[in-house]
């Protein structure tokens, strides 16, 4: 549904992306892993339309979309959740969550749909962006986006800095989520999440694909790619 073919992005005078390729579709997971720096977030920054660029193509359902607008991105179905996540702190949960909904087409996701999975929104339903601890307020980003339904969902280092019990009811949303037919690139900085998700994974190491393939495929050549994400990393 989404890809970058030879895509190289600059950063002022710094090459941030350099000739990366790859490809993600509404039936799977993708994860791009590696450390920090690596040029994860420029990558979902690209493919959501937020960075233009220098070389390359940025394609969706096969058409090419180089210089489409993030509007225009938006409505193709690609919605992005960044590390920063994002939320109107002035607004309360509910408030949040009906932006989302305003500006996409119907779907399977509504607002009793997204509650029914972060319950913990419900509880929190009245109270203020500011008033919700991180993992709230990461679950509010990624209500709020698929409130847009979108066809692809770019999560931007969805679980860092959360308690375990948090990540592990992301893990289960995230699951949720593609099985009710979304697509989902995920970034991560090891191999944990990735490897409980993912069907494919691709390693970025200085802005380029240092290492990609299947789940399979990682878990046989695992002490390799851990080796290029960082020393002495373990999932």
């Amino acid at each position: 549904m989404i890809a970058l073919e030879q895509a190289s992005v600059q950063y002022g005078h710094a090459l941030a992306l350099s000739e990366v390729t790859l490809h993600a579709g509404t039936d799977e997971i993708v994860a791009i892993v590696g450390r920090n720096g690596a040029g994860k977030s420029t990558l979902l920054k690209t493919l959501a339309g937020l960075l233009p660029l220098m070389h390359g193509r940025r394609m969706i359902d096969g058409q090419d979309a180089s210089r489409d607008s993030v509007e225009r991105i938006s409505r193709l179905g690609v919605a992005l959740v960044p590390d920063t996540r994002r939320i109107f702190p002035n607004l309360s949960v509910q408030e949040n969550l009906r932006i989302g909904a305003l500006a996409h087409r119907p779907g399977y996701w509504t607002m009793p749909r997204v509650l029914e999975i972060f319950p913990r929104l419900q509880e929190r339903i009245a109270f203020g962006g500011d008033q919700l601890s991180g993992g709230e307020q990461q679950m509010l980003a990624i209500a709020r986006a698929l409130l847009g339904n979108p066809r692809v969902l770019l999560l931007d280092e969805p679980t860092e800095g959360l308690a375990p019990v948090i990540v592990g009811q992301l893990i289960g949303v995230f699951a949720e989520v593609h099985r009710q037919g979304t697509g989902i690139v995920l970034v991560e900085q090891n191999l944990r999440v990735p490897m409980r998700l993912a069907q494919r994974q691709y390693v970025l190491d200085h802005g380029s694909v240092a290492w990609s393939g299947s789940t399979e495929e990682l878990l046989a050549q695992r002490e390799q790619v851990e080796s290029i994400i960082t020393l002495g990393a373990a999932a």
